[in-house]
This record gives C-alpha cells, sequence and structure tokens, in this order.
C-alpha cells in the first residue's frame, strides 16, 4: 500500500475541487515552496516521504537515449510547469524525466480566462492556454537557482514556443532567442510548432517556414543539446514524412508524438458547463482519452519510417500501464503524461511503472528497451 501522508491531503483536495487553473497554480506553488525549503527538516522529510510513496526503483526500466540516462520511461509533459517552478520535484514524484514550458522568449498573458477545462465524461481536457509564461530569461534564472540548491537527478527538457508578438517571418530569431537563455540550464530542447492555442504556429509545420528554426537552431547549438520536435495528431501522413526528412537533414534528436488535437468528433461532452457553449464552438486543444488512440497511430507510423532509428517521445491518452504498452511496443522509446496524472492522482507512476515491470516479465523479456517496437519485430518474424 502506498505511503502518502496526511499534510498533503489538502493539496490533493484542492485539486479536486478548485477550478483546474486555480488547481493548478495552487499545486505548483506548494511545490515551489517544498522545493526552495527542500534542506531544512521539514522540507527533507516531506521530500522523502513522497520519494517512498511514488518511485519505482528498477535497472530493467533504464534506457540511455541522446546520452541521457533515464532511470524509467515516464515523464511529465510540457505544459504543467510552464516556468519551471516546480522543476526540482518531479523526480520526487517517480518521474523518470520531466518537460518544463512551453516557454517563449517574451513573457505573455496567454488568452483570456477562463481557458482550461476537464471533460470528465471523456476522460479529457481542454485547454487554450495560449503559452501563458514569464519568458526565457526568467526561467533560466529560475532553473540556476534550482539547481544552485540541489543538482538535477532526472533528465529536464525545455519545450519553446513561438511569441505571440513575434510575426511568423520573426519565428526563427524567437526560438533562438529562447534557446539561447536556456541552452545551459536543461538536458534537451524541443521545438513546439504545433500547439493550437498559438495563431498560425502550426503553420510552421510546414517545411519551406519550418527550415529556417531547425537551420537556426542547430546553428546556435554550441553544446550539442539534442533538440527534438512535437507534432500534432492532425497531421496527414504526407506531412509527417516531410517534417522526418527535415528531422533526418537537419540533424534532429527525435519526435514528440504527439500534442492535443482540434478535432471534437467522438466526444461524450456536447456543451462546456462553464460556459454554456457547443463544445464544437470551444476552441483550444483536446488531451487526454481522445487523442490516445490516434497518437499511437502516429507513433506506429513514424517507428515504420525511420526504421526505427529516429527516437520517439510518446505522449497523449496514457492512463494505465497497458496504455503505455500500447506506446512502447508501437515504437515509442520513453513516454509522457499530463492529463491521466491530472484524473489518477500521482500513485498513477508508481502504478503503471509497476504494471511496466509486469509485462516484461509476462513477456520474458529482461530491459524495456527490448519492447521499443515490439510490435514491429513481430510482424517481421511472422512475414
Amino acid at each position: 500500500m502506498l505511503n502518502f501522508t496526511k499534510p498533503f491531503y489538502p493539496l490533493l483536495l484542492a485539486t479536486v475541487k478548485s477550478d483546474p487553473e486555480t488547481a493548478h497554480r495552487q499545486m505548483l506553488k506548494t511545490l515551489n515552496n517544498l522545493e526552495v525549503n527542500r534542506h531544512s527538516v521539514w522540507g527533507s522529510l516531506a521530500i522523502r516521504q513522497l520519494e517512498k510513496s511514488f518511485c519505482v526503483q528498477d535497472n530493467r526500466l533504464q534506457q540511455t537515449l541522446w546520452g541521457l540516462d533515464f532511470n524509467n520511461p515516464l515523464g511529465l509533459a510540457a505544459g504543467f510547469d510552464k516556468d519551471g517552478t516546480a522543476a526540482g520535484m518531479w523526480s520526487s514524484f517517480g518521474f523518470g524525466f520531466a518537460e518544463l514550458g512551453a516557454v517563449t522568449l517574451h513573457s505573455q498573458p496567454g488568452n483570456p480566462r477562463p481557458r482550461m477545462f476537464r471533460l470528465p465524461e471523456d476522460q479529457a481536457a481542454l485547454n487554450r492556454m495560449g503559452a501563458n509564461n514569464l519568458g526565457a530569461a526568467v526561467m533560466a534564472d529560475t532553473l540556476r537557482q534550482t539547481w544552485n540548491r540541489q543538482p538535477r537527478s532526472i533528465p529536464i527538457g525545455i519545450n519553446l514556443c513561438k511569441s505571440k508578438i513575434a510575426a511568423l517571418n520573426e519565428a526563427a530569431a524567437d526560438y533562438v532567442g529562447s534557446f539561447k537563455y536556456l541552452q545551459d540550464v536543461a538536458d534537451y530542447f524541443v521545438i513546439n510548432v504545433s500547439s493550437p492555442n498559438t495563431p498560425g504556429l502550426r503553420s510552421l509545420q510546414s517545411g519551406e517556414q519550418l527550415e529556417p528554426i531547425l537551420a537556426g537552431l542547430q546553428q546556435s547549438n554550441t553544446q550539442q543539446k539534442p533538440i527534438l520536435i512535437k507534432i500534432a495528431p492532425d497531421l496527414e501522413w504526407n506531412d509527417i514524412k516531410d517534417i522526418l526528412d527535415l528531422a533526418t537533414n537537419y540533424n534532429l534528436a527525435g519526435v514528440i508524438a504527439t500534442n492535443t488535437t482540434i478535432r471534437r468528433d467522438g466526444l461524450n461532452t456536447k456543451i462546456l458547463k462553464e460556459t454554456g457553449k457547443s463544445i464544437q464552438d470551444e476552441a483550444g486543444g483536446i488531451s487526454g482519452l481522445p487523442v490516445k488512440q490516434r497518437s499511437t497511430e502516429v507513433i506506429r507510423f513514424i517507428y515504420q519510417e525511420t526504421a526505427g532509428k529516429l527516437p520517439i517521445i510518446g505522449v497523449g491518452g496514457i492512463f494505465n500501464a497497458d496504455d503505455a504498452w500500447a506506446k512502447i511496443i508501437a515504437g515509442a522509446s520513453i513516454l509522457q503524461i499530463y492529463t491521466g496524472w491530472v484524473y489518477e492522482g500521482p500513485w498513477m507512476v508508481n502504478q503503471v511503472l509497476s504494471g511496466l515491470l509486469s509485462k516484461l516479465d509476462e513477456q520474458g523479456l529482461d530491459y524495456l528497451g527490448d519492447a521499443v517496437g515490439l510490435e514491429h519485430k513481430a510482424a517481421s518474424l511472422q512475414r
């Protein structure tokens, strides 16, 4: 039985009862306070209790990608910790890595509230946050202070997005500006050209507009940090092929599949109670269960197209070990969660990792890396 101490119950209760964005802010504020005081008596005791409750240590879950050591394959997806205020805490919740942001060069308030909604009938969330964040310079300072208190123990990624005030033809300089501020304080970087909540951003997924961004970032990448690209689930197969060609040409480290979807078909939610409008008329991206199948299909496609040579971070609709396993055998090397973690609670990480170890036992595999793309290998043997 998991041991979760009583002082954290109010935090979870607030997450359940508050509106989603308020709950989110409350949680990050609490975690930041705990991290800042991590060397106090109460802080160190609380962090040890978190680790006892949520962490799973087993070398069968370990992998090395891009020269980075991942203790387990489950990471926190971008969007949860936009400014890195709780960056030093995610390892204590059992995550094998965490991705911060999306961050932009210029600080921006994001879209008007309300802008984050739970869709419990669909085990989903709708967000149109609009990349609200304090800007790259502030994040860089925050992370330097965090790592001075305690060096990071898991790989940390940063998701880079275009500032809303930057014109599309200024996008390359905008991404590069953020990267220069942050290159020293993280382990890998992600080009986000797939959020539906920044006007015109998804148009940057086309080759003509994407190339200057990739070229500019790689030219500035003096420390040879891994750079990945995050793509939308709504792309056509030919568009994904074009992005994979660019990823190869510009020596990108991998692909994150996928971001949120703008599709609304198949939802049980018809009216958004907070606004009284039809879900069909509500702007924003849908995450969680509705994107699960499509993200797995995209993972499968990328793995096939690249013969498994381009590492994939799989994200979208992971709630349990079965969901995680499906993405791994389809071709994802590591995974990210967000909506599932919100619905299932912090115990989810322990449960998913324990479930993956059981899957390895069932399949007679020694390491999780042996399971990556397993369904493709099995299909080849049957031919």
